[in-house]
This record gives C-alpha cells, sequence and structure tokens, in this order.
C-alpha cells in the first residue's frame, strides 16, 4: 500500500520491488491490529474496546465482612474461601458476549498459571482456575464481581489488574492496578484452619491482648502482652517473615508449612531469625527479655533492618509467635507448661545426680527442668496425618533442640501426644517428653559410681495453663496433654509412645517406707519465710530421718546459681501421724545472690537411718515482685486527650540501679520507655504521658518495670472509649 502526500496526483507509481521481486499493491493493511486505507480513511475499520476507568475495592464491606476491618493497612485485605466484591467503571456499556474482560491476580517474581502464582477470573463465569467469580450485576457503565479465592490458595500479598481483550492481544491497566492481601480463613469451611466456634474465633484470631503464664507451680505469676497483629506494619513485616524464611510461594497457603517454617525464624540460632535469645543477666547489647511489652516493636525493629533483635527467652518466643499467626488468620495460643522437662536422648527420663553431701552435682548433672516454658498451640486439619490429629498443634520457637537441621519444633498434634502415637510430624517425642518425663535421682559416690535411690513420675508436665476465651483467667487444659497420672489411659499412652522408640525408666526400687513433701506460702520478694516439710510413714515403724536442705537462686530454666543457705535436721516419724519440721529462709540469705525472675530452688533430701531408704525432693520457689499502679485519666471519648500515669515505690531498703520503664497501649499508645538511673528506697516515680484515642472500644494499657533486681514487675489498665 502507499499512501501520497503530494497536494496534486501525477499519474501512477512505479512497482516496487525487493531483490527482483515486484511487490504486491493492496488497498488497506492492518497495521498493530488498525486497518489503514490508502486514503487514510482508517476511522471506519476501527475495532471498539472497552477501557478501565475505575476500579472500587469496595473495602469498608469486604473488610467487615472478612473480619479484617481491623487492620491499619489501607489496602483491601480479605480471607480466602470467601466472596469478596469489587466494581469496574468502563468507557462504556459492558456486553458479555462481545467484551472481553478478566481480573488477574498475581504474585511473585515470575506469576505462573500452573504454579497458582497467576489467577484470571472473569465475570462470565467461564472461569476453569481454582479461584470462582460471577458478575453480581450490569448496570450503565458499571459491573459489579464477586470473586471467590480458592480455600487453599496462596496466603500473601498479589496485585490485582483489570485486562482487557484488545485487537492488539490483552492490556493489562496498570493505572488501575491494587495491592490485596488474602490471608488463612477460620471463617470458611473448606479452609483448613476453619474453626467451628466463633468465641474461639474472637480470641484465637481476633483478640490483639492477651495474658502470658510464668512463675511456678506453687506461685502461677502472669504477664501482660500485646500481640497487636492488627497494628500498622506488622501485616507487612510477617510477609516478610515468610520471604526470609525463603518458604515456596506454592507452600504459603499451607498452614503445615508456615507454622513449622516460622518456628525456624523467629528465631537466631541458625537462620538470622527475629530474636536473639539470652538466658544469662547480662544483656548491654540489646534489651532485657523480661523489658518487652508487646510484640509490635520488636517486628518493626526485625522488619527494618532484618536485624535479630536482643534479647528473648520463651515468653518472648511465644508471643511474638503467637502476633505471627493470628495476623496470617492461623488460631493460635499461647501454653505454659510448669515443669517443663528438656529431653536431649528421647528418653523420658530427667537425671538428676546428688553428691556425697546430699547437693545436686552441676558437674554431672545435665538435663534441666525448666520451673515454666512457654510455647504455642496453633489450629489446623493435618491432610497429611490421620483423620483425628487434626486441631491444635503444638509449635515452639524457642531454640532448644534441631530438627530437620534448625532450630525449630512443631507443629505437633496434641491428639498423637496425648494418645503416647508419637510416629507422625513433626517432633512429637520431644513435646511427649516435656510433659511425661520420669526425674530420676541417682546418688554418686566418690568413685563415680552411680546408684539410683528414688524416681518421681508425676513431676514433669504437673499443669499446663492458657488464657481463658474472652476472660482474663487461666485456665489449666494439662488434660488435653495427658491422661491422668496412674490410670489405665495413661499407662497405655506411654507403652503407645515406648513403641515408637522412647524409653522408660522400668526399674524397680526398693518399697518406700517414708514419704515426704514440701509445701511454702506465697513469697513476697525480700520476705522471710519458711519451708514447712511433711514426712508420713507408710509401715508400722518409728522412722529417724537425716535431713539435708540446700537452698539455691535458679534461673527459670532450671539452671542453678550460687548457693545462699544450706541446713541440716533430725526427724523423728511417728507412724500414727503426720509429722513436720519447719526451715527458716531469711531475706538477707537470699537477696544479695538474687538474679533473673526471682527463682529460688530447694533441693532435700532425706537418709531413713534404719532402711538407708533416700529421699528426694526439688521445690522452686517464685518469689512475688511488687506491682506498678497504672491508672488512666480523661474523657475517654475518641480524639479526646487522655493520660496514663505510672507509678512505683521502691520499698526494698537499696537503691534500685538502672530501671527502665516501659508502656503502650493497643491502638492507643505506641511503645515508649523511659529510664532511671537510680530509685532510692522508699522513693516513688510517677510517669504520665498522654495519648490521643483515635477509634472506639475496649483498649488496654500496660506498663512493665525493668532492672537488675527486678524482672517481673507489670501493671495494666483498661478503659472503654466511647464515640
Amino acid at each position: 500500500m502507499i499512501v501520497n502526500y503530494r497536494k496534486s496526483q501525477r499519474g501512477g507509481h512505479a512497482p516496487v520491488h525487493i531483490n527482483g521481486v515486484e511487490v504486491e499493491r493492496v488497498k488497506s493493511y492492518k497495521f498493530l491490529g488498525v486497518h489503514i486505507s490508502e486514503d487514510l480513511s482508517w476511522s471506519l475499520h476501527i475495532y471498539r474496546f472497552l477501557k478501565v476507568l475505575q476500579i472500587d475495592l469496595q473495602e469498608e464491606q469486604n473488610r467487615r465482612e472478612h473480619h479484617t476491618d481491623l487492620f491499619a493497612s489501607p489496602n483491601l485485605i480479605v480471607r480466602r474461601g470467601q466472596e469478596f466484591r469489587i466494581s469496574i467503571t468502563f468507557d462504556g456499556p459492558y456486553n458479555p458476549s462481545k467484551d472481553g474482560f478478566y481480573v488477574e491476580f498475581r504474585i511473585g517474581v515470575n506469576p505462573q498459571i500452573h504454579k497458582q502464582t497467576a489467577i484470571i477470573v472473569s465475570p462470565n463465569q467461564d472461569n476453569k482456575g481454582p479461584w470462582q467469580s460471577q458478575l453480581l450485576e450490569n448496570k450503565g457503565n458499571i459491573i459489579e464481581m464477586g470473586i471467590t479465592p480458592s480455600a487453599n490458595c496462596i496466603v500473601g500479598k498479589f496485585l490485582m489488574y483489570a485486562v482487557v481483550v484488545a485487537p492488539t492481544g490483552l492490556i493489562r491497566d496498570k493505572e488501575n492496578s491494587s495491592e490485596i492481601y488474602i490471608l488463612f480463613n477460620s471463617w470458611a469451611p473448606d479452609d483448613t484452619v476453619f474453626m467451628h466456634d466463633d468465641t474461639e474465633r474472637m480470641e484465637y484470631v481476633l483478640n490483639q491482648v492477651g495474658t502470658i503464664y510464668c512463675g511456678s507451680i506453687s506461685n502461677v505469676m502472669k504477664r501482660p502482652w500485646h500481640y497487636g497483629q492488627f497494628e500498622n506494619g506488622i501485616l507487612d513485616a510477617c510477609l516478610y517473615l515468610m520471604d526470609d524464611a525463603t518458604i515456596p510461594l506454592i507452600s504459603r497457603g499451607d498452614p503445615v508449612v508456615v507454622a513449622r517454617q516460622g518456628s525456624a525464624k523467629l528465631n537466631s540460632q541458625d537462620d538470622n531469625g527475629v530474636l536473639t535469645g539470652k538466658w544469662s543477666e547480662d544483656y548491654s547489647h540489646g534489651r532485657a527479655p523480661t523489658s518487652w511489652t508487646g510484640s509490635v516493636e520488636i517486628l518493626h525493629l526485625y522488619a527494618s533492618n532484618g536485624v535479630p533483635v536482643n534479647y528473648a527467652q520463651c515468653w518472648v518466643y511465644a508471643g511474638v509467635f503467637n502476633t505471627f499467626l493470628r495476623c496470617l488468620g492461623i488460631p493460635s495460643r499461647v501454653i505454659t507448661n510448669y515443669n517443663s522437662a528438656h529431653d536431649n536422648d528421647r528418653s523420658l527420663k530427667t537425671d538428676i545426680i546428688v553428691d556425697c553431701n546430699g547437693k545436686i552435682d552441676k558437674k554431672y548433672t545435665k538435663d534441666s527442668i525448666w520451673n515454666f516454658h512457654c510455647w504455642n498451640e496453633c489450629y489446623m486439619a493435618r491432610p497429611d496425618l490421620p483423620l483425628d490429629f487434626g486441631g491444635w498443634q503444638v509449635v515452639d520457637a524457642t531454640p532448644q533442640e534441631t530438627s530437620d537441621g534448625l532450630y525449630r519444633c512443631g507443629p505437633a498434634p496434641l491428639y498423637g501426644i496425648k494418645q503416647g502415637v508419637i510416629c507422625y510430624p513433626y517432633d512429637s517425642p520431644f513435646v511427649f517428653a516435656e510433659v511425661n518425663s520420669d526425674v530420676i535421682f541417682y546418688k554418686r559416690d566418690k568413685y563415680g559410681k552411680l546408684t539410683k535411690v528414688s524416681v518421681n513420675e508425676t513431676y514433669v508436665g504437673k499443669m499446663l495453663l492458657t488464657k481463658a476465651i474472652g476472660q482474663d483467667v487461666p485456665i489449666n487444659i494439662t488434660e488435653l496433654y495427658k491422661f491422668p497420672e496412674g490410670t489405665m489411659q495413661e499407662r497405655l499412652a506411654l507403652q503407645m509412645a515406648e513403641s515408637y522408640g522412647t524409653e522408660k525408666d522400668r526399674s524397680v526400687l526398693p518399697k518406700v517406707d517414708v514419704e515426704m513433701k514440701v509445701t511454702v506460702k506465697p513469697v513476697t520478694l525480700g520476705e522471710d519465710f519458711q519451708l514447712v516439710l511433711i514426712f508420713q510413714s507408710l509401715g508400722r515403724s518409728l522412722y529417724n530421718v537425716d535431713v539435708f536442705v540446700s537452698g539455691n537462686v535458679m534461673y527459670y530454666t532450671g539452671v542453678s546459681g550460687p548457693e545462699f543457705m544450706s541446713t541440716t535436721l533430725q526427724v523423728q516419724v511417728d507412724p500414727s501421724r503426720q509429722t513436720t519440721a519447719t526451715v527458716d529462709v531469711r531475706s538477707e540469705e537470699y537477696m544479695n545472690k538474687l538474679f533473673g525472675h526471682g527463682n529460688l530452688h530447694f533441693f532435700i533430701t532425706g537418709k531413713v537411718k534404719e532402711t538407708g531408704h533416700m529421699l528426694n525432693i526439688m521445690h522452686p520457689v517464685s518469689l512475688i515482685s511488687p506491682q506498678l499502679t497504672v491508672k488512666v485519666t480523661g474523657v475517654p471519648q475518641v480524639n479526646q486527650r487522655m493520660f496514663v500515669t505510672v507509678e512505683f515505690t521502691n520499698n526494698f531498703g537499696f537503691s534500685l540501679k538502672d530501671v527502665t520503664l516501659t508502656v503502650e497501649g493497643t491502638w492507643v499508645l505506641p511503645p515508649k520507655t523511659k529510664t532511671y538511673s537510680s530509685i532510692a528506697p522508699a522513693s516513688t516515680i510517677t510517669w504520665t504521658q498522654s495519648f490521643i484515642p483515635m477509634d472506639p472500644g475496649l483498649k488496654m494499657l500496660m506498663a512493665c518495670l525493668d532492672c537488675e533486681y527486678l524482672r517481673q514487675v507489670c501493671g495494666t489498665a483498661s478503659v472503654y472509649i466511647n464515640v
């Protein structure tokens, strides 16, 4: 085709030759989908196609229906397996039979349809892919579509494009593209994290504040924790963790993989993860684990530079991991196991070596029993396991032992742990031992010979607690982990576990002739108190018992510190009644050696003179720390300035040095920290911080004071904000 631009047309044109071949002349030509004629009358031949003018994601309605309206992010956030709606405005009416139009969702670097990283849906209900869509309304130039991501789709941040079919091919409208987050959905029956009970979903997915239990079996203490899974930047931080953990995109729809890889990424032991653990008292290169009040600051710090945050211990790992799981939509809760065994060799035995003087031999005792240990449970189906093994799964981010080469644990099915069926993935034998190990006491003579003297089958896994649904009180869930001690079901579960390779001590010891127990009333830090030893004869004879008591300060992980007292006494046990003896413990004996959580550990041994039988008891004592006073003042109304005041009095006879005080509140106050170089005896500090609530509802403000002598000083206050 020749286009002649000359004003006057002078005859014809000479033929055009290429390589000696004459080129055919035509009257019109199609170029880039446009038909152009030799007289340039091209407008009559253009094929018209729609242009997208606007996409309305209907954020408010969609977020409300998908239970994501609490997220601070301005983006659309939906949950998989549930329809969301969008409206598209074109430059003309949409005709389903003539106009080609699609919506495309892309995730990752090189999206591909067969990997479900590229998803295309149509309003014409001709979708052959895993996602569903439908045309809900077609009115004028506006259509409304309903789109349902598959209930097992990838969880993450997708780019959504409108795609129109033009003569030149597909045109992806980048001007109206949007970022859309898709999460797990415990409200969708086809999602593997589905929960039936709405009150459970409210607690285990939507609740942003919680209580983590600590202390000891004889003195349960609690500390508030701000999970903050909906706070600004937290969702992106959690997705960054999945990227950093190199979870393949195709696996990010599987809660088993996400929870397992997440438990590894939360610690920095081997993969430069979120938190650095430290169980000594030198926190000079970071913050003491006891000084944190929540997860938000930690995740912001890590997401900003990818450098592990210093420092954490088990409840910090559990608190941040809970935020990660709930943020992504996986129901989760924090569990505290009291008297938690650390089993290195799958033996179901914790060996305690006692020297000739009746003290624990620190050199040869390698096993440990933690006063308490915190881990997480997450709720999901386990299609990779037999039917009954779905439900609550144990996961643990605290680095204790490696699993498949990384420091991680779980998910281990709770049903299997209780039944002793510990052959299924992941790490069930380790969790089973944490709640079922026997404590075996050996006496080591001067030649190094070990003689087994006693076994305690009920000390480990004494009680497991978690926060109750909708209430700030603990519930005892021990029955979910183990059958009652001494029952037939318990024996069968232990036999089942042994059949999978664990070892339980089966040796028979001589009959016990005297029982010994110890009780201690709750003790406040700095108080004198008494150990009450109770003896009961199991025979008809009068027995004389030589008793040795040693007291050490102790890390909550069961690692002993310096000894602060030791004493001996002789007790005559009458067969007709209980016999009691008391041991006085003075505060000046332990205060100058105290560290960490304020834990004392007493080891009591007794030898029955008449029979030579040995009695052994370990008894931890968690000292009660003073509490902070937290008060909220001002008009409890949106956009009105309010104040939170934290007060603390030093009732000790010495100054507290290098004290940090942290306060934060859900949705009303980001973490604020103030430092005091010294708080003198009998003096009071008061700190008032203002805040302006931006939305209504119940808010919790929490504060934490931390220094070398005081590690568990917390306080909370709640206020309801009106519109």
